[in-house]
């Protein structure tokens, strides 16, 4: 139970966000309406990805067989930032190395990681939303 509504809210949030932040990359600008879909679907469905990647991985090293009774916030945090590790990594090798997508002028940059504050803050915004979801509903 817990795991499902970690991962509905996880889809709805990043469904949201990548829509909303396809105007700070220059797909907003150069693609077509069927670039900017493909986009958003494709994007989503690694976070989504991502996201139970990083739960999985942080519920296997902590070994928090219990959770979300046991181990709630420690699980949260350990998933926030191997989320975050991971898109840094990921948006540094996709931007610069790849070249796979683009920011725009608009895109703010953290300067000392040279990636863009809306997919720090997505990593940090939508699994903390998601985490909130599970612990009001089973109320852990």
């Amino acid at each position: 139970m817990a795991f499902r509504r970690y991962l509905l809210a996880i889809l709805a949030g990043n469904l949201v966000w990548e829509m909303a932040h396809l105007p700070l990359y220059t797909i907003w600008r150069d693609g077509t309406w069927r670039d900017l879909t493909v986009a958003v679907i494709n994007c989503s469905a690694g976070d989504v990805v991502i996201a139970t990647t990083a739960l999985v991985l942080a519920l296997l090293v902590l070994r928090a067989e219990a959770w979300p009774s046991d181990k709630f916030f420690t699980v949260a945090v350990t998933a926030l930032a191997i989320g975050i590790a991971y898109t840094t990594y990921s948006e540094r090798m996709n931007v610069f190395a790849r070249r796979t997508w683009a920011y725009a002028d608009s895109m703010p940059v953290v300067p000392w990681l040279d990636v863009g504050l809306s997919p720090l803050l997505q990593w940090l915004i939508v699994p903390g939303m998601a985490f909130a979801c599970v612990r009001r509903a089973l109320k852990v």
